[in-house]
């Protein structure tokens, strides 16, 4: 399964979720940048006119962000969309491992029915994306050609699929971001301590030197950004609960020696989906931490 394999909801909402957050960190970026300018012009500038208007003009357009980020909220956008893509992805490969409730038992048109009936559901509890999600031919249809086709292997052919194109697909991709996250939290880690250090030493040579120029309220307004850039991103939070994850997922592999039959893989399926489902509305609250 590629990602255009799956229904046009799915790639409508992972596209809104990526585009959003990258519009929100680019914000962001830009707002940390301009305070630390502005806090740069202020202090070399101090008695200049024109430094003091280029310097209230920074402030200014920072504060248009705040309240751009405010009123655009492309945050909610980028969890809720993430929500949306992950609820059909689920629901897909549900309907084509022929997982509960969507079972070799129902009739296959009583099975679209369904499928296409919980997209719908999911559509629908998320309005406020609406205006976020775009469609065009590229992103297919509800239901594509590959999802069909699988769904017609024998269910030892879709379990082995399911095994390499869902489960170590998650693995690697938790396992991944896990070491990326760490990396980040490290490196920024360093420069939070570099900062905190040269503005110990500039304090104390102020003591020697009361009257000596030093820059100390920039250094101090860039390890406030370092600061709130990594509580934005979550480095070491997300460190832990994607390595967290990755684990699990491994373990979640191993049951799939228990599958024997057709039963035993729409069980194995659903208990596999209700696991990444968990990891996914943890993921969806940390928007309210």
């Amino acid at each position: 399964m590629e990602e255009c394999d799956y229904p046009a909801l799915y790639n409508a909402a992972d596209s809104a979720s990526l585009n959003a957050q990258a519009n929100y960190f680019f914000a962001l970026r830009l707002y940390l940048f301009l305070l630390i300018a502005a806090a740069i012009i202020s202090f070399y500038w101090a008695n200049n006119a024109y430094g003091a208007i280029v310097s209230a003009s920074l402030f200014l357009i920072t504060l248009g962000i705040l309240i751009w980020l405010k009123i655009q909220k492309p945050e909610d956008i980028w969890y809720n969309g993430r929500a949306v893509a992950e609820s059909v992805k689920t629901r897909t490969w549900r309907w084509i491992m022929k997982a509960e409730p969507y079972n070799e038992e129902v009739r296959e048109e009583q099975a679209q029915k369904e499928f296409l009936s919980d997209l719908k559901a999911i559509l629908n509890q998320n309005r406020s994306l609406s205006g976020s999600l775009e469609w065009t031919p590229d992103l297919g249809g509800a239901i594509s050609d590959k999802m069909v086709s699988i769904r017609a292997l024998p269910w030892e052919e879709r379990l082995s699929i399911y095994k390499k194109d869902r489960i170590d697909n998650q693995a690697n991709w938790y396992s991944l971001k896990s070491q990326f996250n760490k990396r980040r939290a490290k490196q920024w880690f360093i420069g939070s301590i570099v900062l905190h250090a040269i503005a110990i030493l500039f304090l104390l040579y102020r003591i020697k030197e009361p009257i000596s120029p030093l820059p100390i309220e920039v250094v101090a307004t860039a390890a406030s950004a370092v600061l709130t850039w990594v509580q934005a991103k979550k480095y070491n939070e997300l460190n832990s609960s994607y390595a967290l994850a990755a684990h699990e997922i491994v373990l979640i592999k191993g049951e799939a020696v228990s599958v024997q039959d057709e039963s035993h893989l729409s069980e194995f399926v659903v208990n596999s989906e209700s696991a990444f489902s968990r990891e996914h509305t943890q993921w969806v609250a940390r928007k309210s931490v």
